[in-house]
């Protein structure tokens, strides 16, 4: 599988993957959402950033961590441990604090040739895909949560 995340722009996170600075990826929620325990090592993540509609980074997954049922403590304690790869801002150390954690650590990341993402209205900020054709203008197909579920 492929992945397809979704930067925020506001925080400049594609500026900080491509310049080296952030080496690490995090999505958290209440209990075990997308994309918790569905990213495998040896993966491909496909980077936007938001609102651009153009595909413009890639990188490997070279670890993954998904946690659950997480103490106040314990997630304070596992962003500070991760804060030097994450390189999060007070705001993001806010929104991600949650009892559910998936890090995914990443390594040869590269600015691509720009593809033009084909929105659908029934897409979250990170999609499991099988190829990223499958979301790119001109060859993209139908978007289901198909490739999302827990095998």
């Amino acid at each position: 599988m492929v992945h397809l995340v979704y930067c925020d722009d506001k925080a400049r996170v594609l500026e900080k993957i491509l310049s080296g600075e952030k080496t690490m990826i995090i999505r958290g929620a209440a209990g075990r959402k997308i994309p918790h325990s569905r990213v495998l090592e040896g993966e491909t993540l496909y980077f936007m950033k938001k609102g651009s509609k153009k595909i413009s980074a890639k990188a490997q997954v070279v670890k993954v961590e998904n946690l659950i049922k997480l103490s106040d403590q314990e997630i304070i304690s596992v962003l500070e441990a991760n804060q030097p790869k994450l390189s999060l801002n007070d705001k993001q150390k806010e929104r991600w604090h949650k009892k559910c954690l998936c890090l995914i650590e990443f390594a040869e990341t590269e600015e691509i040739e720009p593809l033009d993402f084909d929105h659908q209205s029934n897409m979250d900020d990170w999609l499991i895909i099988e190829k990223i054709e499958d979301v790119v203008v001109g060859t993209s197909i139908p978007y289901d949560y198909t490739n999302s579920k827990f095998k």
